[in-house]
């Protein structure tokens, strides 16, 4: 597995206003293997980026010598593709789709994508009938699927505080309804403690489904009051030995990505060091 650090978790990631070769540095001179590069309307990369840029970050990448084989969007949670609104669901088409074409001039092998909202504390205006909201992310799914098939980039769906699709069954029907190997899922194990779940039991039935995996760690302080918090890596409470097991029992050994919200001072340095211990 290849240690990786996401663009986000990098001061100026957030805002898609950090260039590149500035990330690529920061993640090599933390010892990292990888980075994961993300994608926005706006910024350093988007929708509107050319090929001949998109292909100059592929330059940039082969030159600092790391892996850069994934690419995250967080636009649906500003344009919903299981909206109630037809034309906020075609632009959230229309941007995924863009995505797609940009990951692989990139370079990139996969795009993570959120496949919608029902209703989540990060989108608090969205509240959309659950078997409507899933509808939606088959038409969703359906549409982009020709495209990553077209461009040769899985497209990945992640796992994500958005309340849709909490359960692995879930998972597995949606995937295999597809029946294309570009399809699957963009694995977090952090984001399951949310859902009081146990990261090695959904990695035992999704299996070779899961086609790449963002780690971060959750602090399971839930009381009256409905407190939680997420943690610094190796710090909460994911059962990191047994979802290592499960990893290597299905035979991943694709990126594993760090994904560590807000980047902070030394942030970077204390997740490298906490991956080697959790991953050797």
């Amino acid at each position: 597995m290849k240690k990786c650090i996401s663009y986000w978790s990098i001061p100026g990631g957030l805002e898609n206003t950090l260039p590149i070769a500035d990330a690529l540095a920061a993640a090599k001179d933390a010892g990292f293997e990888g980075l994961e590069l993300g994608i926005g309307p706006e910024g350093v990369l988007t929708t509107q980026s050319s090929q001949s840029d998109c292909e100059n970050i592929r330059k940039q990448i082969d030159g600092a010598g790391l892996t850069v084989e994934t690419l995250a969007s967080g636009m649906s949670w500003g344009a919903n593709p299981t909206s109630n609104d037809p034309a906020v669901r075609r632009k959230s088409i229309e941007l995924h789709a863009a995505a797609l074409q940009r990951a692989a001039w990139t370079g990139c092998k996969a795009m993570l994508f959120v496949p919608g909202v029902v209703t989540s504390p990060i989108a608090p205006d969205e509240v959309v009938r659950y078997d409507t909201a899933v509808d939606r992310v088959r038409e969703a799914v359906r549409e982009l699927l020709e495209v990553a098939e077209k461009v040769q980039v899985d497209l990945c769906l992640e796992n994500v505080w958005n309340g849709l699709l909490l359960s692995p069954l879930e998972w597995m029907s949606l995937i295999d309804e597809f029946k294309s190997d570009r399809l699957g899922m963009y694995f977090d194990v952090g984001n399951l403690l949310g859902y009081h779940q146990h990261p090695p039991h959904w990695i035992e039935l999704l299996g070779s489904r899961i086609k790449r995996v963002h780690i971060k760690d959750f602090k399971d302080n839930f009381g009256w009051d409905g407190t939680y918090s997420f943690a610094k890596l190796g710090e909460g409470d994911v059962p990191w030995p047994e979802t290592v097991a499960a990893l290597k029992g299905i035979g991943y050994d694709r990126t594993v990505v760090a994904e560590m919200l807000p980047p902070s001072d030394g942030l970077l340095e204390h997740t490298k060091q906490a991956m080697d211990r959790i991953f050797n």
